[in-house]
């Protein structure tokens, strides 16, 4: 039976706390009663992130499972563009390994998809605060409203927080969008929701539960560089056309 939903999962270097993650989602699927897929994509990681995901999931044959795995590191928006294509359900669901947000408020997203009112749903960590339980450390929670305005400014985006690890995709309207996607790495959330809303898709940011998790692979210093200057990079392609075939 064709899954209702397909959760994407990308993955580097993960082996650590991935199985814990999983163990949360499928429990949670169970209790649910929920029909979905989970996707693990291992972006070139060179310890057991792809081997444990296989273990785990042998144990588990009531859920469909698959884990995609390429030997080069192509960054965390070529890995989730990747799990999208493979995707088997018409909705679905990304989120980060760490489930910084909680896989339970996955309906918050995938019912307003459903329901046929928006076509992408991201979670957002600035609309309602009191549902952060962790706060990043203040020098990343304001490198974030830096480059919030920045995403706003260059772009003409209206929203208030588009890096959080969890969104949610009508495949049937989205999917045909991936090829016009030339970010692979973390600036990729913004090139999401700037193309989907070139090509007028109804986009809803959703506030949702959130928790700082220490072990975060983000560098402040280096991929606040990176991500600002992939930022430049989409109003540059934006400006030459190359979103609107």
């Amino acid at each position: 039976m064709k899954p209702d939903v397909s959760i994407v999962i990308p993955a580097f270097e993960e082996q650590d706390r991935l199985v814990a993650s999983l163990e949360k989602i499928v429990e949670y699927l169970r209790s649910s009663a929920t029909n979905a897929e989970i996707v693990v994509v291992d972006d070139g990681s060179k310890d057991d992130t792809a081997a444990s995901a296989e273990e785990f999931f042998r144990e588990i044959p009531d859920i469909e499972t698959r884990v995609i795995r390429y030997e080069q590191n192509r960054g965390k928006g070529y890995a989730v563009k990747t799990g999208l294509v493979t995707a088997s359900a018409d909705i679905a669901l990304f989120s980060d390994a760490d489930l910084s947000t909680p896989i339970a408020e996955m309906p918050k997203l995938i019912d307003p998809i459903r329901n046929g009112d928006f076509d992408v749903t991201f979670g957002s960590r600035a609309l309602d605060r009191s549902l952060i339980g962790t706060h990043q450390p203040w020098r990343r929670e304001q490198g974030g409203k830096v480059f919030n305005l920045v995403v706003r400014t260059l772009t003409g985006l209206l929203f208030w927080d588009t890096q959080c690890g969890f969104k949610a995709f009508n495949l049937m309207k989205f999917r045909p969008l991936l090829d016009l996607m030339r970010i692979d790495r973390f600036g990729f959330d913004v090139e999401f929701l700037y193309v989907a809303n070139l090509h007028r898709l109804k986009l809803k940011e959703i506030p949702v539960r959130w928790d700082n998790d220490d072990r975060s692979k983000v560098n402040v210093f280096r991929d606040s560089l990176r991500m600002f200057n992939e930022v430049r990079e989409i109003r540059r392609n934006a400006k030459k056309g190359l979103y609107s075939n």
